[in-house]
């Protein structure tokens, strides 16, 4: 095999296309993937982290890259990231006002996926579709625009007491996911939770919390020659070395042959990528 690159490891990048392209950050270089699929591949890591947020060494990564000190003060690790209804912008609690102001009052798209079955999710407007790419979703559709992230955590709330708001995983990778007709879905749930969506319209006003009943399905389709009967995973902390022959690539998982690795997971975990 040939070292291909060498540095600290980044989730993978995608481009929509007839089947997801996926390119890997590794130090300064990106490799191209989608070409290598059915040929062996190496992973190895060098036993050290570098924390995304100030570089210094860590013994341990929290929150996909950061040590804990950074975990602990950024506003990017702070608990409503990943439950945006616990926003506390308006308690003048926020970590940092001007990060808050950047990234959390900017239109929230809420939408249906299904990448192992229909689930409700969050995200930016400017992470469309990439957000979708990232979760293995074979199907999503836009439902509601809205103008900030906590209203985005309340809508995905009400609407999570009727659908998942979770991926399973497993399921995901083992290909094991039936198509449907997610604008179905779409107005079972606005008819199941029109109340609710009444109580938000009339707390925000229309122009915050916006239907997109013209939003089309997007379809995708990702670089998979075999799919895992059985999903065993690799864990860095556990084991130095990661190889097998690359099956294919969905969400933000490598699958190969011998196990499937969680690429986003190690983010900034230093390690050399061989092919």
């Amino acid at each position: 095999m040939q070292e291909l690159a060498s540095g600290a490891l980044q989730k993978m990048r995608t481009r929509l296309a007839d089947t997801v392209e996926y390119r890997l950050p590794v130090g300064d270089s990106e490799i191209p993937l989608n070409e290598l699929i059915g040929q062996p591949v190496l992973l190895q890591y060098k036993g050290e982290i570098n924390c995304i947020g100030c570089g210094r060494k860590t013994k341990k990564s929290f929150s996909q890259g950061y040590c804990f000190p950074c975990f602990k003060k950024l506003p990017q690790c702070d608990s409503c990231i990943v439950s945006p209804e616990k926003c506390h912008f308006a308690e003048g609690t926020c970590r940092d006002p001007d990060w808050g102001e950047r990234n959390c009052f900017q239109d929230h798209i809420v939408y249906l996926a299904n990448s192992s079955g229909v689930k409700v999710g969050i995200t930016r407007g400017t992470q469309v579709p990439v957000r979708w790419m990232d979760q293995g979703a074979i199907q999503a559709l836009p439902i509601l625009r809205v103008s900030t992230r906590l209203q985005s955590g309340l809508v995905e709330r009400l609407l999570g007491e009727h659908v998942a708001d979770k991926t399973n995983w497993r399921a995901m990778l083992k290909g094991q996911v039936d198509p449907m007709d997610l604008s179905l879905k779409r107005d079972e749930l606005f008819e199941l939770c029109a109340e609710g969506l009444a109580g938000l319209e009339q707390q925000f006003g229309l122009q915050a919390i916006q239907r997109l009943p013209d939003a089309e399905q997007l379809e995708i389709s990702y670089p998979v020659l075999n799919y895992p009967q059985k999903v065993t995973s690799f864990n860095f902390d556990k084991t130095a070395e990661v190889s097998g022959v690359l099956q294919g690539i969905k969400g933000q998982y490598l699958i190969l042959d011998t196990g499937v690795i969680n690429i986003r997971k190690f983010t900034a975990y230093q390690v050399a990528f061989s092919a």
